[in-house]
């Protein structure tokens, strides 16, 4: 498997968005993010749940099957400690895939298991900026990670910008990819 494969980039951005959840102070946790409606604990929620349901799409369990047992709130008292499991299984789910060909069932249909671990490595790169902007904390990200993220979305900018779930992308002039990656996804990196 190539070692820049998204597959192969999940514990690169996992690893990057730990670091922001673990450095959010408690007075955080309230605080907005660049995801307009959500704060930092909203962000933090919205991954350990999407993270949470890995292990059962990749052993090909249906939407249905999972049900709303990820519905809400799936923090509790202890944000950290949360995200931290369900990363935990949702990476040992990663590594133990036989094949990037395996199809995933998602909500919009099936996907190959190599697309489904792209567009989870897009949601863990942005929303660790979303996360380290409204934490305070140090925003850097991964240039391997970022540069495979570009490389997933620039053609299909169009379609993201238009898809409602993303602000349209922000107008900059910069050469730097973390930047451009940012003002992709609706966001204005300055």
């Amino acid at each position: 498997m190539d070692t820049s494969s998204p597959r192969q980039l999940l514990p690169v951005a996992a690893a990057r968005f730990t670091e922001a959840v673990h450095a959010v102070s408690a007075d955080r946790w309230s605080h907005s993010t660049p995801c307009t409606e959500w704060t930092v604990r909203d962000v933090v929620n919205h991954l350990t749940g999407e993270h949470l349901w890995v292990p059962h799409l990749l052993r090909q369990e249906t939407v249905e099957q999972v049900g709303d047992r990820y519905d809400g709130d799936v923090l509790g008292d202890d944000p950290v400690a949360a995200w931290d499991a369900a990363i935990g299984a949702s990476l040992a789910a990663w590594a133990s895939l036989a094949s990037d060909d395996l199809p995933v069932h998602l909500s919009y249909g099936d996907q190959p298991a190599g697309e489904y671990a792209a567009d989870m490595l897009s949601d863990l790169t942005v929303h660790a900026w979303d996360l380290a902007r409204g934490a305070g904390v140090d925003e850097r990200l991964d240039p391997g990670t970022v540069a495979a993220v570009l490389e997933h979305v620039r053609p299909h900018a169009q379609m993201l910008a238009g898809s409602g779930m993303f602000a349209p992308p922000v107008e900059i002039s910069t050469d730097d990819p973390q930047e451009e990656l940012i003002a992709l996804f609706g966001r204005d990196p300055r």
